[in-house]
């Protein structure tokens, strides 16, 4: 859910340090939500051409003369493009056509919700899995936007700690709640990691729930399920379980964990 966070700092650091060795470089970000319509894809289209040709003249038209365009005019350049929020693989062919074309050297990043998704690519391309942060990774996050500073204020110890475990990691959480505590005195700092503890942030909130929205009824279902009733059990047991209520669990779980909306244990 909000590793996707993670996934996008760490493709931006490795953008941003890399970028210089490339013929021309492009970050097109959030492209499930700038993808729902037509006009906006033709508007990541030209968005991708002016980034790397740097020419404002270029104006697509349709779809697929844009696709037509961009491999006519970067096939031979070896550029370094990020995909970010990918959650579809037309979203995908409608920038990179059948993904076939790139200049020797060139690199492709794609970051998603949905390890099914990067499997449809094919042997083109590697699978990256971003891990939650460890107690320490997630102590230096969160100082640095509560505290500008690589570790917390000693007497504010013991509430960054809270913090952290109420995060479980997520360094999207630990950013926004940072970000809300900075410069606040200890008992507002008291008193709003209560609240975090009782009632979840709408902001945080709101993100999380993409991942959920996009799933049909069945799937909403078995992960509602899993997380009021069975967490913890063993997958055969639930299986047999959520099948009995004819909600297809065997697919369903799978898909579940492919949005990295549910683990299971080994």
């Amino acid at each position: 859910m909000a590793l996707v966070e993670l996934v996008r700092q760490q493709s931006q650091k490795l953008f941003y340090r890399i970028c210089d060795e490339f013929d021309g470089f492009c970050y097109l970000e959030n492209l499930r939500e700038r993808s729902g319509t037509n006009a906006g894809v033709i508007e990541l289209q030209e968005t991708l051409l002016f980034e790397i040709l740097r020419n404002t003249n270029l104006k697509v038209g349709n779809k697929s003369r844009g696709i037509n365009m961009i491999k006519e005019r970067l096939s031979f350049m070896r550029i370094l493009l990020v995909l970010d929020d990918v959650d579809k693989r037309i979203q995908i062919e409608n920038l990179l056509g059948r993904c076939d074309w790139f200049a020797s050297g060139s690199k492709i990043i794609i970051t998603t919700r949905d390890k099914h998704l990067a499997a449809t690519l094919g042997n083109c391309c590697s699978t990256y899995s971003v891990k939650e942060l460890d107690q320490d990774e997630a102590l230096e996050l969160f100082s640095m936007h509560a505290f500008q500073s690589n570790k917390p204020k000693d007497d504010y110890l013991e509430l960054a700690d809270r913090v952290i475990q109420y995060a479980k990691g997520l360094p999207l959480a630990l950013v926004i709640i940072g970000a809300d505590l900075y410069g606040r005195t200890k008992p507002e700092w008291r008193s709003a990691v209560e609240k975090y503890e009782r009632i979840p942030n709408e902001e945080i909130k709101k993100i999380l729930e993409i991942s959920y929205v996009g799933l049909d009824k069945t799937e909403k279902d078995i992960f509602l399920d899993i997380a009021c009733f069975f967490e913890g059990f063993p997958k055969e047991y639930v299986i047999d379980i959520l099948d009995a209520c004819n909600l297809y669990p065997i697919h369903g779980i799978q898909r579940l964990i492919d949005k990295c909306l549910i683990t299971v244990g080994q």
